[in-house]
């Protein structure tokens, strides 16, 4: 069942969020970091997942998203320091369920935008988690290269190498899972042009590799990626992230490349398999706790 509840960013903003607790021992914390343009409750499916495992899972919806939107008028809408603010919402989320379950190991999932709001709170003065799971991800440094940030960014570039059915073929190969995309009114639109911006500058400093060794060398990260997914530029926008991370120290760095997948590998048509696999990653990093 999904609780909903708010919580207060650092600035005062009402975020809202969602939690999902097994029917056992809470044996760790997933906390999910959804993408641009959509909403954490698409990740219902994940998160039955993930508690059936005996994981508790929390999300929220980012600023200029889903319910913390408000409405339709604010999607996208993050504002002068919005972005900085998404960040944040991160850790006191964090804290939020490391309180309601003390002692627990925490782990960070963060798809897509949500993946690089992740790596920039891996280098901020916060908690670090127990392991980290980065999906649809990228290192932006390498990405903004290509790109121009003098207006919003056109996601529909993303779609140019698939058919053009809805537009947004490059999400998955399942029809039924592009479908409830297109369906669904809180998805499809980008981020306003400060929020952009603010998103790439702040992952400026992530190519630097004293910039990364602030991150702990023994936590375990877990880059799961398909290899048609636009946003990584043929692997050559996320082959640099592991490299830099083992650079940096970090020595449990795995890296899931699935052939064939697009960019939301939980929404693949063979999630099932990618899910199997990302749930064995987790049963080794997090081990569960017999009595």
């Amino acid at each position: 069942m999904t609780d909903t509840f708010t919580f207060e960013g650092r600035d005062g903003t009402a975020v809202t969020a969602y939690r999902w607790l097994p029917d056992h021992p809470v044996r760790g914390i997933v906390q999910l970091t959804h993408g641009m343009g959509e909403h954490a409750l698409r990740y219902v499916a994940l998160a039955g997942a993930l508690t059936a495992r005996g994981f508790a899972v929390y999300a929220q919806d980012h600023r200029g998203h889903g319910a913390t939107a408000g409405g339709p008028e604010n999607y996208g809408v993050l504002g002068d320091d919005g972005w900085e603010q998404l960040v944040s919402d991160i850790a006191v989320l964090s804290g939020l369920a490391r309180t309601e379950h003390p002692g627990v190991p925490l782990v960070l999932l963060g798809h897509s935008m949500g993946s690089f709001a992740v790596q920039q709170h891996l280098v901020a003065d916060a908690e670090p988690p127990a392991a980290v799971v980065l999906s649809g991800t990228a290192v932006l440094d390498l990405m903004e290269q290509g790109l121009d940030l003098s207006g919003p960014m056109d996601l529909s570039s993303f779609n140019e190498p698939f058919e053009q059915r809805t537009g947004f073929e490059w999400l998955s190969r399942d029809p039924a899972q592009v479908d409830a995309y297109v369906g669904d009114a809180r998805c499809g639109f980008g981020v306003d042009l400060p929020g952009t911006r603010a998103m790439f500058a702040a992952a400026r400093p992530l190519a630097d590799g004293g910039t990364l060794k602030r991150i702990p060398g023994g936590l375990p990260v877990y880059v799961v990626v398909g290899d048609q997914d636009p946003v990584n530029g043929g692997l050559q926008l996320v082959r640099p992230l592991t490299e830099r991370y083992a650079a940096a120290g970090l020595h449990d760095v795995t890296l899931k490349i699935w052939p064939g997948a697009r960019h939301e590998v939980f929404n693949e048509s063979n999630r099932d398999e990618i899910v199997a696999d990302l749930l064995t990653w987790l049963d080794r990093v997090v081990p569960e706790v017999r009595s």
